[in-house]
C-alpha cells in the first residue's frame, strides 16, 4: 500500500512551471484500487509525480486480490476508484453479474496483453508455423496453428484448458477471438451455465494474473490470455512462449478503464474532474517524447507496492520491445499506448464491441437492437467529463490543445479489416451487423437452450 504523505501542494505546482485552477473539491482524500499490472501505470505515476497533489488530492493506492474484490470494493464505498477491466462497469450496469451503475470518465491505456502457451504445447504448434527468412516463426501467429494441437488432446481424451483473467475481462474476449479465429470455438455462457465453456474445443476458467505463470508451471493450464509482466514472466521463468501479442490482434485495441460509481461522479464532480486532470498528465508524461520517460516508469512500476516484477521483466515490454520465444526479441513500440491515438478518451464505440463480445458469446442472452447498444455505452463512458477536465488543463496551460478530439460523437472511425487478425472490420456504430460478419458466435436471434443454439 502506498500512503501519500500531506504536503503542499503550492510547492509541487511551482515545480511543474504551471498552476492548477484549484477547485472546490466534495472530497479530497481518496482511495483507488488497482492489480498488479503494468497498465495501471496512469495511477502510479499521478501519484508519483504529484500531479493528485497538484489538484489538491490526498491519494492512497490499494493493491487488490483478484478483479472480484476490486469492483465489489468500489460498490460497497471501501474504495473511491479503480483501474478497471473495461467490461466491469459495462456488465455491472447492465446486471451480469454484480448489479451496480458504474462508470468510466477515463480509459488508462491502448493494447498491452499477450496469449502465451507452455513449452510442450508451443513445441506442437511450431510446425504447424511458417517461418521467416532468419528461420524464426512468422508473426501473427493464428490459432489455427493451435487446432491439430486442441484435436490430439481431445483424441486422448484430455480436456485442453486455458486461463483467462475474468469472465468480462478483455483477455477472455480477445482469447475467444484469436480461438475463434483460427476456428476452434471456446464456448458459450448461457443464463443456466455460466462456465461459458457449452460446445468448447478450449476450455477457458479464470486465474488471476499475478498466478498466471506459476498455473502454467503446474500443468493446471496449457496456455492464458494476460497482461503485462505476466507474458514475459514467463519467458524469464523459461516456461512459456507468448504466441501473439493483442496488438498484432487487433491494432491499438481498447484495454483497461478508470471505474467509479455513478454516483460518486454525482455527489462529487469537481472531485471527479480533478482525478480525471490527474490521469491525463499522467498518460501524457508515459507517452510524451517517444516514450522518453518509460525507464522512470518502469523502476515505479517493480516496486512491491505497485507492481512488484523484476525491473527487467516489466521493462522487456514497457519499452518498446516484446520477447516472444527466448531471445526472439522484437520490436513492438505500441505495445503499451497510454495517451497517444486518443488512448484516453473514453470512446463509445469501444465500450460497445465488448458487448457485442458478450452478445457473441452468450453473457448476454437475447437479441439486442442497435440503439440498445448505443444507450448502454452512453450511460457508462463519459467522454464529456473527460473533455472538460482536458480544457481545464489546457486553459492552464498544461496540454495542448490539438491532443484532444473535441469534435468526435464518440465513436472512432471504423477498424479496417487489416488491422484485425481475421480480417474482419469492426463498425460501433452497427453492432448487431458486426455480429453477423463474425463466423462463430451467436448472432440475429439466436439463444443458447441447454446446449443448444436456437433461433
Amino acid at each position: 500500500m502506498k500512503t501519500l504523505i500531506l504536503s503542499l501542494a503550492a510547492s509541487t505546482a511551482l515545480a511543474t512551471g504551471a498552476s492548477a485552477q484549484m477547485m472546490d473539491l466534495e472530497k479530497d482524500e481518496l482511495t483507488f484500487g488497482f492489480i498488479k499490472l503494468t497498465d495501471m501505470a496512469p495511477l502510479a505515476v499521478a501519484y508519483e509525480q504529484g500531479y493528485f497533489l497538484d489538484e489538491g488530492l490526498f491519494v492512497t493506492l490499494e493493491a487488490q486480490a483478484n478483479w472480484k474484490v476490486l469492483l465489489d470494493g468500489v460498490i460497497d464505498g471501501q474504495l473511491d476508484g479503480a483501474h478497471m477491466l473495461a467490461g466491469q462497469p459495462l456488465a455491472a450496469t447492465i446486471g451480469f453479474g454484480t448489479e451496480a451503475h458504474i462508470i468510466t470518465p477515463f480509459s488508462m491505456d491502448l493494447n498491452g496483453n499477450g496469449i502465451t502457451v507452455s513449452n510442450e504445447v508451443w513445441e506442437q504448434m511450431k510446425p504447424n508455423i511458417p517461418t521467416n527468412a532468419d528461420g524464426l516463426p512468422e508473426h501473427p501467429i493464428s490459432a489455427e496453428a493451435l487446432a491439430p494441437v486442441v484435436e490430439d488432446y481431445k483424441n486422448q481424451g484430455k480436456p485442453f484448458n486455458m486461463g483467462m483473467v475474468f469472465p468480462v475481462s478483455t483477455h477472455n474476449y480477445e482469447l475467444r477471438y484469436w480461438l475463434a479465429a483460427g476456428g476452434l470455438h471456446p464456448g458459450y455462457y448461457s443464463p443456466e451455465n455460466i462456465s461459458g465453456q457449452i460446445n468448447a474445443d478450449v476450455l477457458l476458467s479464470v486465474t488471476p494474473p499475478p498466478q498466471m505463470p506459476a498455473t502454467l508451471e503446474a500443468g493446471t493450464i496449457y496456455g492464458y490470455c494476460v497482461g503485462e509482466p505476466w507474458n514475459q514472466q514467463a519467458v524469464f521463468k523459461g516456461i512459456g512462449v507468448p504466441v501473439i501479442t493483442d496488438y498484432e490482434l487487433w491494432k491499438n485495441n481498447p484495454e483497461k478503464v478508470f471505474g467509479i460509481t455513478a454516483e460518486f461522479a454525482e455527489e462529487n464532480p469537481n472531485t471527479t474532474l480533478a482525478v480525471v486532470k490527474a490521469l491525463i498528465r499522467a498518460a501524457m508524461w508515459l507517452d510524451e517524447n517517444d516514450n522518453a520517460n518509460r525507464e522512470e516508469a518502469v523502476e515505479i512500476l517493480s516496486r512491491s507496492e505497485y507492481v512488484g516484477a523484476d525491473y527487467e521483466v516489466i521493462a522487456n515490454s514497457m519499452t518498446g520491445t516484446f520477447e516472444y520465444e527466448k531471445g526472439d526479441v522484437r520490436e513492438v513500440p505500441d505495445f503499451n499506448v497510454f495517451f497517444r491515438y486518443n488512448a484516453t478518451y473514453p470512446f463509445y464505440s469501444d465500450a460497445v464491441w465488448y458487448l457485442t463480445q458478450m452478445r457473441r458469446w452468450g453473457q448476454i442472452s437475447e437479441a439486442k437492437p442497435d440503439s440498445w447498444y448505443d444507450e448502454v455505452a452512453k450511460s457508462v463512458y463519459k467522454p464529456e467529463i473527460y473533455l472538460e477536465a482536458a480544457r481545464i488543463l489546457v486553459d492552464e496551460g498544461r496540454a495542448d490543445a490539438a491532443d484532444f478530439p473535441w469534435d468526435s460523437d464518440g465513436y472512432k472511425a471504423p477498424t479496417p479489416a487489416a488491422d484485425i487478425i481475421d480480417g474482419i472490420p469492426y463498425d460501433g456504430r452497427t453492432p448487431n451487423a458486426y455480429l453477423d460478419s463474425l463466423p462463430i458466435g451467436l448472432k440475429g436471434e439466436e439463444v443458447i437452450v441447454g446446449n443448444e443454439v436456437q433461433g
